[in-house]
């Protein structure tokens, strides 16, 4: 498998957007669905300068956060449960369609560069295949029997953790995703932006942010995508703070694939031991540019083979490396 998401996703805005309310079909359902709703005061909106538009979206997800913090606890929940799996070998994996399977997109996609993980470590899976990342493949939300075909050429099973993105919390695909996943024993978690969602309930953890209505009607792309970035930067970043891939707030396994990561690790090594500027170069030319094992040599004294037994002694972390270099 690779590093890169392995599917991607229809909608030239979200699949949870403009439409669904109200409609019969696979997105029916007898509940109004909060991010849908229309906002008469701003039906007008067309006529205001740029500036109080500006003004007004702004104001709008100024409220993000707060609906983010006041579903923390279930968030940590869910960000220990993920970890337990990744800490046992198992995966990462992301499913939806539209903004929010491309959000999974995004996260997973940043997590090799960021945190050095494996291959298929973190996975993107979203409805429509590759060609839907640029351009709709049309109906392929509604497919509930595709996330099934697309969990199981994977190979999805108990080891792993299947996190499903649904701004309605009704889309066919992502609910279907998350309901094989359980089926096969991985760990599901229902991430939607409408409370009381299909999404949650088929989940062991429900996450629902409710953002409320959007500037523009249905455009969940909007407060709802924000809202999903956001968690789904807590999902990944403290899942991997507690697999042990930072040190502190430092990126120590950052993957130095160009100029700029290169300079970054060298400040982070800087940040970590206080060491010179040789000395840093040194130690990162001894382990071949790898973060860790050089803020090994140097905080512990030791060379960079003793470095790479104790970290794969350690389980990755850094700290419990350096407590095994003083016992």
């Amino acid at each position: 498998m690779d590093d890169a998401p392995q599917h991607s996703s229809p909608g030239p805005d979200d699949a949870d957007g403009p439409g669904t309310h109200g409609r019969t079909g696979p997105h029916a359902g007898t509940a109004p669905l909060t991010t849908e709703a229309f906002r008469p005061e701003l039906a007008e909106i067309d006529r205001l300068p740029t500036l109080e538009i500006a003004r007004l979206m702004n104001g709008e997800d100024a409220g993000v956060p707060a609906a983010v913090a006041a579903q923390l606890p279930r968030i940590a929940a869910a960000i220990d449960a993920v970890a337990g799996r990744m800490a046992r070998g198992g995966r990462l994996l992301y499913a939806g369609a539209g903004t929010a399977g491309r959000l999974g997109v995004l996260d997973a996609s940043e997590c090799p560069p960021t945190f050095n993980t494996g291959p298929g470590q973190v996975v993107g899976v979203l409805a429509g295949g590759p060609e839907a990342l640029l351009r709709a493949v049309e109906g392929a939300e509604d497919r509930a029997e595709a996330a099934v075909a697309d969990l199981d050429a994977l190979g999805v099973g108990p080891a792993d953790a299947v996190v499903g993105v649904a701004a309605s919390g009704r889309t066919p695909y992502t609910v279907g995703a998350v309901e094989h996943a359980r089926r096969l024993g991985a760990l599901t978690v229902g991430l939607s932006c409408n409370a009381g969602s299909p999404l949650a309930a088929a989940a062991e953890h429900g996450i629902e942010v409710v953002t409320g209505p959007e500037l523009l009607a249905g455009s969940t792309r909007l407060k709802a995508g924000t809202a999903q970035k956001l968690v789904l930067n807590m999902i990944s970043t403290i899942t991997m703070i507690r697999l042990g891939k930072t040190y502190g707030n430092l990126m120590v396994d950052v993957r130095a694939s160009n100029a700029k990561l290169r300079a970054r690790s060298r400040h982070i090594v800087a940040l970590a031991t206080g060491a010179d500027e040789q000395r840093i170069e040194a130690a990162l030319a001894a382990t071949g540019g790898e973060v860790k094992d050089a803020v090994l040599t140097i905080l512990a004294g030791v060379d960079a083979p003793t470095a790479a037994r104790l970290l794969a002694e350690s389980g990755g972390r850094l700290r419990d490396a350096l407590e095994a270099a003083r016992d």
